[in-house]
């Protein structure tokens, strides 16, 4: 029997024959060891063969070439037209799922930050401060129209768990993102860049000595508030302040260290500067950034979709994000404020009273109306964890069908408004 040779009838491996051809028309298919080497071949061509001296690049070739890199390096970030060219940032763009009327010129600003190019027309500030916005009024009104009855510490909560710089930082790594070791003009436009801070643990010069021992960090001010001295006294930061004056998550808009302590008006705490930053808040940037410009060169309807998508599809269990120190006073204030009988905790069922694991069944009742129940191994924790259930049950009622205001935006149905809460009980 003729034994046949599989190998010449794949398409996949070349043939012996082909690749010592192969081999013979690379122009550079000598390893060079190190640079000595390399200038005694320049100055040695009786030791080259007649191929491969002929194939040498035209040293004027090289020179360009050396120039164009070093112009390269001097700049901070990769100039627009090299986005065409990254295989990168193509892969990005389409494992996104991005509309075509997004440049990939726009995509690799996205991912330069102002800390490695300080010119505002070739970093993400701007777009950052817009999808920041977007971000923002996209997540609070899907929770507040979904759950209208939401306490405001529970919305900054949702908030956080949506569109937080963690959150962000995830969504960032999910998408497959690759960070550059350090800017410049010579670095993939596919790659997020940012000037990376030190860690705090590193040591200083070798000394044993580490950064966060020598950082003096001076208290910041509060940009939004009326009186930020006072808050360095201890002034206590109430909810209704924290809706007025802070940011979608409650927490402080602070004053840039680079700024001076000017009236209200002068300050801007978006400003673009030049201070290293850390990884999350840089991968944070680049979806806000990336928001932003999706609503510039597509509009809000793909926006919108694009954000339902990828961020608002999360799984989030609202009902976790709740912390009642006194939930059977909370539950007695709400039936008074609500006109509802006083509530009265009665035992449904039990098991085991005499035995060493005992479960007791006990429901809250106003008037005939059961409204929470609670198991537990004593009859307060049981009345606890039921008044716990009522509470949950009132704040987290949802309407059967919620249309967001964005909806209404260039649509022919008329807005109708949603349901709005008194808030949650004070006391």
């Amino acid at each position: 029997m003729k034994i046949l040779r599989l190998i010449r009838w794949s398409g996949c491996v070349p043939s012996p024959r082909y690749q010592y051809r192969h081999l013979q028309l690379l122009p550079f298919s000598r390893r060079l060891q190190s640079t000595a080497a390399t200038s005694a071949r320049e100055h040695d061509d009786t030791s080259l063969p007649e191929d491969e001296a002929h194939e040498r690049p035209d040293p004027d070739t090289d020179r360009r070439r050396r120039k164009g890199e070093q112009s390269l390096r001097s700049l901070p970030s990769p100039p627009p037209f090299y986005a065409s060219k990254s295989a990168r940032l193509s892969a990005l763009h389409a494992r996104l799922t991005l509309s075509p009327r997004l440049p990939l010129e726009v995509l690799a600003r996205c991912l330069v930050h102002s800390s490695a190019d300080t010119h505002p027309h070739f970093n993400n500030l701007s777009l950052s401060i817009l999808g920041s916005d977007l971000l923002g009024y996209f997540t609070s009104e899907a929770v507040l129209c979904r759950f209208p009855r939401l306490p405001t510490e529970v919305v900054f909560a949702s908030m956080t768990a949506y569109v937080g710089p963690k959150t962000l930082a995830a969504i960032t790594r999910e998408w497959g993102v690759e960070v550059a070791a350090a800017p410049g003009g010579e670095v993939d436009p596919g790659l997020l860049q940012f000037a990376r801070r030190e860690a705090g643990n590193a040591s200083v010069d070798g000394t044993g000595v580490q950064v966060k021992e020598l950082e003096q960090t001076a208290p910041r001010l509060s940009a939004t508030r009326p009186n930020p001295e006072q808050m360095l006294k201890g002034w206590r930061r109430g909810v209704s302040s924290r809706t007025v004056y802070d940011d979608y998550f409650g927490d402080e808009i602070m004053r840039s260290s680079t700024q001076a302590p000017a009236t209200a008006e002068s300050d801007n705490p978006r400003q673009s500067s030049s201070t290293p930053i850390s990884l999350e808040l840089a991968s944070t940037t680049f979806v806000r950034a990336l928001m932003g410009a999706l609503y510039l060169h597509t509009g809000l309807r793909q926006t919108k979709a694009f954000y339902n998508a990828h961020i608002l599809s999360r799984h989030l269990d609202i009902s976790a994000l709740f912390a009642f120190r006194q939930p059977t006073r909370d539950l007695s204030k709400l039936c008074a404020r609500e006109g509802f009988e006083p509530p009265v905790a009665r035992i449904l069922s039990e098991t085991g009273r005499r035995s060493r694991h005992p479960v007791f069944v006990v429901g809250i009742f106003s008037g005939r109306e059961k409204l929470g129940e609670g198991s537990g191994g004593s009859l307060d924790e049981a009345r606890i964890r039921a008044a716990v259930a009522a509470l949950k049950g009132w704040y987290l009622y949802s309407p059967l069908t919620v249309r967001v205001p964005s909806e209404a935006i260039g649509s022919a149905k008329q807005w109708e408004s949603v349901m709005v809460d008194w808030g949650e009980v004070i006391v």
